[in-house]
Parts: C-alpha cells; structure tokens; sequence
C-alpha cells in the first residue's frame, strides 16, 4: 500500500520528461478534471497547474482560495490529478524539481527530509490537506474530460508528526480507517482510504 500510494502521488506532482504519446487536452478540460479533487466549494475558486500546447508545465489559472490543483500528466495513462493546501507548495514545487533532475523516489524523500531539518525547505506547522483523485484509462476520455468510476482519497500532512502524537495506527484496520504513514519525518501525513464504491464520480 506505501509503495502504490506514495508512487500515484508522485506521477501526479512530477513534471514528465517523457515524450508526449497524445494531443495535450485543452486548458478548459485540464481544469475540468484538475479540479475533481478538490471538495466541490473549493473548485471554482482552485489554482491549476497544467500543460501547454508545448507540453510545457505552466499555471493554467490563477487562484482565489488556499487550493493549488495538479492537473493530468498527458504522458501518462489514466486520470491522476490532486489538489492540496497552498502552504505545501514549497514542498510539491521542491519534488517536482527534483523529480526532472532524474532523482529517485528514495533519493527525492532523503533529500527533502535533509532540507526540511535544516529549514532550507519550509513545511507548514499546521495539518494541510491533499486530495487525490484517480481513474482507470478506459474510464478517462481525456479529449472531453470525462470520467467514470474515478477514486478520490485524502490525505492530511502532520510534519514530524507519530503513532503517539496522534493516536493513529500505523496501518488502517478497517475500510477508511484513518492511519498515520511515514511517521517522525518531514512528510509525515494521515492517509484516508474510503471504499471505492464511495468515492466514484
């Protein structure tokens, strides 16, 4: 489960160095599903981060509230988008760099746990949420945006945070039991995992 979860969000943040295998969908459709994320009153009001005509990562539209959305990378099969809290910006923006330099996902986690100890990488000192959203290529039309059966989980990051400070197990025990992963680092986080029939839209 760590090891899925960890690698659907970082296709999600990363900027693809692979060459394009369809059209970029237009910005409308990026928006679209970008913001399918987000909870529906934060939607309209959502930054986004998408991909031009040139398969350039560049802001798609600017935002009014605390929410950054990710759109679709249209190098990758499927729908995969997320939205998160402003404030873990720095820390999206630093994985994504280091993701087009060629690192590692190990090598992406030791260098920001390194960065954030020394402060040079700042993360928010209060819980910030992240939403997933996810579907299946053949529920995805990435001409028109439209999705079927797609997943959404959540995830708040508690930075530094463990089992004992918050009381959480280490592993759900039950459908969407909340849990705590990665637990005393930097990108320590409470991952929510609801069942799937509960989330499709």
């Amino acid at each position: 489960m760590k090891t899925t979860v960890f690698a659907i969000a970082l296709s999600t943040l990363a900027v693809s160095t692979l060459a394009q295998t369809s059209a970029v969908p237009t910005a409308d459709v990026q928006i679209k599903t970008a913001v399918l994320a987000a909870p529906a009153d934060k939607q309209a009001g959502a930054m986004v981060y998408g991909y031009s005509d040139k398969n350039e990562f560049v802001v798609l539209r600017k935002g009014t509230n605390e929410l950054v959305c990710l759109a679709d990378d249209p190098a990758q099969k499927g729908l995969s988008v997320s939205c998160y809290h402003r404030d873990l910006e720095p820390f999206m923006k630093r994985g994504r760099e280091l993701k087009q330099q060629g690192k590692t996902t190990k090598e992406i986690q030791e260098i920001r746990e390194q960065e954030a100890k020394s402060k040079k990488l700042v993360m928010p000192t209060h819980p910030s949420s992240l939403f997933s959203y996810t579907a299946k290529d053949e529920n995805y039309t990435a001409a028109t945006g439209e999705v079927k059966d797609g997943y959404l989980r959540y995830v708040v990051y508690i930075p530094y945070a463990t089992a004992e400070s918050t009381g959480l197990p280490l592993k759900p025990e039950a459908p969407g039991m909340p849990w705590i992963m990665d637990p005393g680092t930097h990108r320590a986080h409470i991952m929510i995992n609801p069942p799937a029939s509960t989330t499709a839209k």
